[in-house]
């Protein structure tokens, strides 16, 4: 079974990005850039798999500008067996991205695809659904647990309730969750093998794709601050404090 991996290179998980005071827009100016973390929760999916047996090839595929190989790089060196890069300087929207991975999809055809349930950064979560409705296939999103079977897979769901478990047929579109696992930590001969790897380039503009924005970001508003912390000397002051809030609730 061959298993297409979508990677976004994003805004490191560890960076505080600033808003910019003229635009109101985050400003991403030399601002850190990595692997998207559940993207490589996606990766290090993929891989299990392919070490129980399950998987016979991994692609990964990153789409924007050419600084997104460094995050092909950390996906050949987790585990992938090819990356492809579509490559754009073009900011995207999430219909874009899921239009220019189902050319990708149909050019690779793979049993299974993997998607981050959301990229850090802008927090759509969306590009997994509109790419399983674009292809006409079952999606299982925010999965925090997979299993193979005859033709098809298994998947737990996060939802508000608890969780969910559905069966897909194969092939199908999975987007995954915090709790899938925890990638594997990188030795460093893997990373300098990686740079050695080859990346396939596409031009996103030569794939027919219409790749026009369709809503536009207005405005961007740090979240507010939180009340400081109440410290007490004793449990019956705590519990003093708790009965006055409940009469004032």
């Amino acid at each position: 079974m061959k298993v297409l991996v979508a990677v976004k290179h994003a805004i490191d998980y560890n960076v505080k990005p600033d808003i910019h005071t003229e635009t109101g827009q985050v400003d991403l100016a030399q601002v850190k850039k990595a692997i998207n973390p559940f993207d490589e929760i996606s990766l290090e999916e993929a891989v299990r798999l392919k070490e129980r047996g399950h998987v016979s090839e991994i692609v990964a595929v990153a789409i924007g500008s050419a600084e997104a190989k460094d995050s092909l790089r950390h996906a050949y060196a987790l585990g992938a067996d090819r990356a492809l890069l579509v490559e754009t300087d073009q900011p995207l929207q999430p219909l874009a991205v899921a239009k220019l991975l189902k050319v990708i999809v149909e050019r690779e055809q793979p049993q299974l695809i993997f998607l981050g349930k959301q990229a850090v950064g802008e927090d759509y979560g969306q590009t997994g659904q509109m790419l399983a409705a674009l292809l006409g296939m079952g999606v299982g999103t925010f999965s925090s647990a997979l299993q193979i079977a005859e033709g098809h897979i298994v998947v737990t769901r996060e939802i508000d309730k608890g969780t969910e478990t559905i069966a897909l047929q194969l092939p199908a579109v999975i987007t995954s969750d915090l709790r899938l696992n925890e990638p594997r930590f990188i030795k460093l001969p893997n990373l300098m093998m990686a740079k050695k790897k080859t990346i396939e380039t596409l031009v996103a503009t030569d794939l027919g794709v219409d790749l026009r924005p369709r809503f536009t970001v207005t405005r961007a508003v740090e979240p507010a601050p939180r009340p400081g912390a109440v410290q007490f000397a004793t449990v019956n002051e705590l519990v003093k404090q708790l009965r006055q809030t409940e009469v004032l609730v």
